[in-house]
């Protein structure tokens, strides 16, 4: 396992992070299960976890908790908050009511004192960002983190938090955890430049697309839309759609390619993240002990300039095939009402 520093922390992380979104009863209910495949992908050199609170509305956390009794010194925890824990108002959010209460539950699920790495989960319009940089720093400077960052966050809204940090004299944003992978190359086109320019880690995530570079799902093969990711969001999976179309027939390149370097599929994904020199730790989440040992056993593979020149004839570089942060749009986009004046300005006019 090769580890590198976690941004400018001087924490040193390991280049696969195990993710635990599976943990729980929206994938691997057997919490003994789970605590032996964290406990095996510990043994195998892994030292950096990565979970959140709403992962099985907290179960993942309170299993990564107990998997790790008697182990917690020797791991990077992450763990993340933004997204609604619960019924009612403000029990969601990146406000410093929410977060001040929300970190002490997560601390208690943990069973720890502290967490090492707290994220925040997607980016809240109705806070301002002066207001969550303040209530990290300030959980910073109480012990309860030792540092903090962002997930999923726009270039822009990066830059804004560092220049808001440096006015007020507050601590900043020390990593971004966006999605990356052969499929979906977007960040390098802006976001990468910017984490690299702040000397941010970066933890990337959905190395495997969703399933589409795990071999499952293959041009002119049927696809079942009744069971697993493809159950849950099946306009994704629909090769009827003209974009997951378009994927398929990417995969069959990736899939050729891999064969010429004597690789499997998911080993030359995994293997792709981990080549950018921006990004820190590619996150990889098993669902079974079998699909831990499957991401590990590509961990080593390196890809030299001649692969990686190939890899950028077949997907070019800063290019998405689907729409990779797919669980967080920004309210422009959303919103109609903010494109458009209201109906009185407009007959004015």
């Amino acid at each position: 396992m090769r580890y590198r520093v976690l941004g400018r922390t001087g924490i040193e992380a390991s280049v696969h992070c195990l993710g635990t979104m599976m943990f729980g009863f929206v994938g691997n209910p057997d919490h003994d299960d789970c605590a032996r495949i964290i406990h095996a992908a510990l043994d195998q050199g892994i030292n950096f976890v990565d979970t959140a609170d709403l992962y099985s509305a907290g179960e993942s956390e309170e299993i990564v908790g107990k998997a790790l009794r008697g182990r917690r010194d020797d791991v990077v925890l992450a763990t993340k908050v933004h997204f609604p824990m619960g019924e009612g108002r403000n029990r969601g959010g990146n406000s410093r009511r929410w977060i001040v209460r929300e970190v002490e539950e997560s601390l208690r699920r943990l069973s720890t004192d502290w967490i090492d790495l707290y994220q925040v989960h997607r980016p809240d319009p109705t806070t301002d960002i002066e207001e969550t940089l303040s209530v990290l720093t300030d959980l910073v400077r109480q012990g309860k983190i030792r540092a903090f960052g962002c997930s999923t966050f726009p270039a822009e809204q990066i830059v804004e938090a560092h220049h808001v940090a440096e006015r007020r004299g507050l601590h900043r944003f020390r990593t971004e955890q966006p999605p990356y992978s052969l499929l979906a190359r977007g960040i390098e086109t802006d976001l990468l430049p910017v984490t690299q320019r702040y000397g941010m880690g970066v933890l990337t995530w959905s190395p495997l697309a969703s399933g589409f570079l795990t071999g499952r799902y293959r041009k002119g093969q049927p696809v079942d839309l009744s069971t697993g990711r493809a159950a849950l969001t099946p306009a994704r999976f629909d090769p009827a759609i003209e974009e997951n179309a378009r994927k398929l027939d990417v995969v069959e390149q990736l899939v050729e390619l891999a064969s010429e370097i004597g690789c499997t599929l998911p080993e030359l994904a995994l293997a792709f993240p981990v080549a950018h020199p921006g990004v820190t730790s590619v996150i990889i989440g098993p669902r079974t002990m079998e699909q831990l040992d499957a991401a590990l056993k590509g961990a080593a593979l390196t890809l030299d300039d001649a692969v990686l020149d190939r890899i950028d004839e077949i997907v070019p570089p800063g290019t998405n095939l689907y729409r990779a942060d797919g669980a967080w749009r920004p309210p422009a986009l959303t919103d109609p009402a903010l494109r458009r004046r209201p109906t009185a300005d407009r007959a004015a006019a």
